[in-house]
């Protein structure tokens, strides 16, 4: 689920025109091409200190493939995350149907921010297939809500195409991407989450992928499960 706060994020520093051709692969959900995922200039996002450099965190190897997160470009990914927000069961909880604009506009609210709040695609073998926000939710409004700790890293997931929904790959990449967290952020000693009550197949998926439900949170926008995975449980659950 989306933050209940879109208004801090991190600053892309690459203004740089891609080729038509890409633009159209990634709104066709097709691959990307290894030389955009790797390690190089044009993949290195400027996302500071705060959510230790989610650019750099490279790939997790899972059952379904190998998956890595990728942090958004506008100019490249707007399209595809535009029609993934538009999807009906998507704007149901994420609110954020409508044109590019909408989508834009809450891009750039982390993006150009202070890097507490990274949006990233989440890539399987090499096709965009989800997107995530990693978040500092000791430094979001959420904290106002629960006894935060410090380093505190929270995620929000949407699985982009219906045929990847319904079977079981939203708890494989919600375990990966906390297991990245946990590995890349030696500081969090917890991974959290506040889906909506309502949305049941996010609260099993979170349940399934090792987090705890500990409490029912009243936000401005709705009641939500806070979720919890605890690094010292993260082998056991």
């Amino acid at each position: 689920m989306p933050p209940t706060d879109a208004s801090t994020g991190t600053e892309d520093t690459l203004d740089m025109r891609l080729p038509d051709e890409l633009i159209a692969l990634l709104a066709g959900e097709g691959p990307i091409p290894g030389d955009q995922l790797g390690g190089g200039p044009q993949n290195t996002l400027a996302d500071g200190d705060l959510l230790d450099a989610v650019a750099g965190w490279g790939a997790a190897a899972t059952p379904v493939g190998v998956f890595r997160l990728v942090p958004v470009r506008i100019q490249r990914d707007l399209p595809l995350i535009t029609r993934w927000m538009n999807d009906p069961a998507v704007a149901a909880f994420w609110r954020l149907a409508g044109p590019d604009a909408v989508t834009a506009a809450h891009l750039r609210a982390q993006l150009d921010g202070d890097g507490r709040s990274v949006p990233c695609l989440g890539v399987l073998d090499d096709v965009p297939m989800s997107y995530f926000e990693l978040y500092r939710a000791d430094l979001d409004p959420l904290a106002r809500h629960y006894p935060a700790r410090p380093h505190d890293t929270g995620v929000h997931l949407l699985i982009g195409g219906v045929a990847d929904r319904g079977r079981g790959l939203g708890t494989t990449l919600l375990r990966a991407v906390a297991d990245l967290v946990l590995d890349h952020r030696p500081g969090c000693t917890r991974v959290v989450a506040e889906p909506d009550l309502r949305n049941t197949p996010s609260v099993s998926a979170f349940m399934n992928a090792g987090f705890r439900f500990c409490a029912e949170v009243d936000l401005p926008d709705k009641r939500a499960a806070l979720m919890i995975r605890d690094r010292a449980l993260r082998h056991l659950l």
